[in-house]
């Protein structure tokens, strides 16, 4: 299908064709500052050394002096020392990556003669066991929709940590590649020695160095631009909604930092014809607020959205019981989703028994003459409980009730692009064959994809609407109403708040968003003051 005709279809259906992160690879500039008095004007005359010799292991030479020198005056929280400090680390990191004599765990020579240095490396606590490339985050400049700054001043270089493929990462639920925040600190033992140090600015706000205790500088944003402008998650949107089951593989949880028993899980769950992509503005704004990095860890479900969404909620279901397996542990979850992924969410705290089952069948399970892989298929998205460990969902622009998108002209020109996995339509074959002896049941013409089961008319949604969520289960509410203040006749433009609203929610926040609500500044920060006041609550 020409690019085109896949760039409007995206467009009918809410989304884009173009990048969301690309990036560029720039030298940065000498930090500015009042450098003319020793031993400021020696350090900087050591940085231009290293910056003209081209000999990467003689150059490093010049980066350890220029950090010496700058690093008294840094520790004294000197605004244009702590800069050079952290520009010389950086260019020492990269003059050694250059000559692939990195030092974790050995003693190297930099420079020569008398200006030979001995530099020890050591990687941070709980480091993987793999060969990593090292990106000084100064020399990488971000544009687009989600270049999102999220940045710690403080000591130390920021670095991007870049792994090879995890082969495991379907047991570990890490990502498949993983791009780290790291910061490098380079610690002086004499003159002539020094330890340059890997550290985790997830697991440390400050170090304690030379007596004294700075915050440990962080960039927080650029592993997460790099992933998205390198790997293209986002590509995945349009194609897994138009052939769901050739991407099938793709269905699963991940964990966006390292699993700490000591935080709680914030499981994201992206919408129709979406990615995990789609919360990288929410995840950085979320993530430099120190209040919520200490207290929480985050996790996104990623899945064909061409599945209709009880069958994605299977899906999730079996991978939170991995989740339980591999992390039996982790602190109960909250879970948050946007447009479709809310509705998915709400299956997670909601109890159905064989009710949906009865409503589409008229007899309970045991009755029904249904078999094999579709009776698997049907009781495994019909039939279930609420999560025991999920105690609060956050709704985020949610067709509860239905969207007339998924009815109109542009839904049913949608629905009739999405190719229907053959597994699917052997289920709606093995359905029909018991409904034709039921006139009380409902004859299927198709086999349901996404955008039907988001029909206002739609059997199921129907059904899970006058469902209430489990007990013991807090819940909010956040939609957009395209700054028109016009509330209950309000809409996001896709979903309208008849639609959202659900009663008994603890909060309901109204932003003058589009159908976006969960990148929109006021829709973030609601979503914030939701986590610290359930963080207060679990303390």
């Amino acid at each position: 299908m020409p690019r085109r005709i896949l760039c409007t279809i995206s467009i009918l259906l809410f989304a884009g064709c173009a990048a969301p992160v690309s990036y560029t690879h720039t030298h940065s500039p000498t930090p500015k500052g009042d450098y003319v008095v020793s031993p400021l004007s020696d350090a900087l005359r050591e940085l231009e050394a290293g910056k003209a010799d081209k000999n990467p292991i003689l150059a490093s030479g010049h980066f350890f002096d220029c950090a010496r020198l700058a690093g008294a005056k840094a520790l004294e929280g000197e605004t244009g020392a702590v800069a050079l400090y952290n520009h010389a680390v950086a260019r020492l990191v990269e003059s050694l990556e250059q000559a692939k004599s990195l030092p974790w765990d050995r003693a190297i020579t930099v420079g020569s003669g008398e200006g030979a240095r001995t530099l020890r490396g050591k990687l941070e606590p709980g480091a993987p066991r793999v060969e990593r490339q090292y990106l000084a985050a100064d020399n990488l400049s971000f544009k687009g929709k989600y270049a999102k700054q999220a940045i710690r001043p403080g000591v130390g270089a920021c670095l991007v940590a870049l792994s090879p493929a995890n082969k495991d990462f379907r047991k570990t639920y890490d990502l498949p590649k993983s791009h780290a925040a790291l910061t490098a600190v380079l610690r002086f033992q004499n003159e002539k020695d020094g330890t340059l140090e890997l550290h985790d600015p997830f697991e440390e706000e400050r170090i304690a160095i030379a007596g004294r205790n700075p915050s440990l500088a962080a960039d927080f944003g650029a592993p997460v631009s790099m992933s998205i402008a390198v790997d293209r998650p986002d590509k995945l949107g349009l194609i897994r909604l138009l052939n769901p089951q050739k991407y099938s593989d793709t269905a699963r949880l991940m964990r966006l930092q390292k699993y700490d028993k000591n935080r709680i899980p914030v499981l994201l769950v992206h919408g129709l014809q979406d990615t995990p992509v789609t919360w990288a503005p929410m995840y950085l704004a979320l993530i430099n607020d120190p209040e919520i990095r200490e207290r929480y860890q985050f996790w996104v479900f990623s899945y064909p959205s061409g599945y209709p969404y009880p069958y994605s909620a299977s899906l999730l279901r079996k991978e939170l019981d991995g989740i339980d397996k591999e992390f039996p542990d982790h602190k109960d979850i909250v879970i948050v989703g946007h447009s479709m992924g809310s509705l998915i969410s709400r299956l997670m705290v909601t109890d159905a028994g064989d009710k949906l089952w009865l409503n589409l069948f008229g007899h309970p399970p045991e009755q029904t003459k249904v078999s094999g892989p579709s009776r698997q298929l049907l009781v495994d998205s019909l039939i279930f409980t609420h999560r025991k460990n999920i105690h609060r969902a956050i709704f985020i622009s949610a067709p509860h009730k239905g969207s007339g998108y998924a009815s109109n002209w542009i839904g049913r020109l949608g629905s009739r692009l999405v190719r229907v996995p053959s597994f699917l339509a052997d289920a709606r074959d093995a359905v029909s064959s018991v409904m034709v002896a039921d006139s009380a049941s409902m004859v299927l013409e198709r086999a349901p994809n996404s955008i039907d089961t988001l029909s206002p008319n739609n059997r199921f949604v129907k059904a899970i609407s006058a469902m209430p969520i489990a007990p013991g289960v807090t819940y909010h509410s956040i939609m957009g109403d395209r700054g028109k203040g016009d509330t209950p006749n309000s809409s996001d433009g896709v979903v309208p708040y008849w639609s959202s609203h659900l009663e008994g929610a603890a909060s309901e926040k109204i932003v003058p968003s589009n159908h976006s609500a969960h990148q929109n500044p006021e829709g973030i920060e609601e979503v914030r003051r939701i986590l610290k006041l359930n963080a207060k609550v679990e303390h």
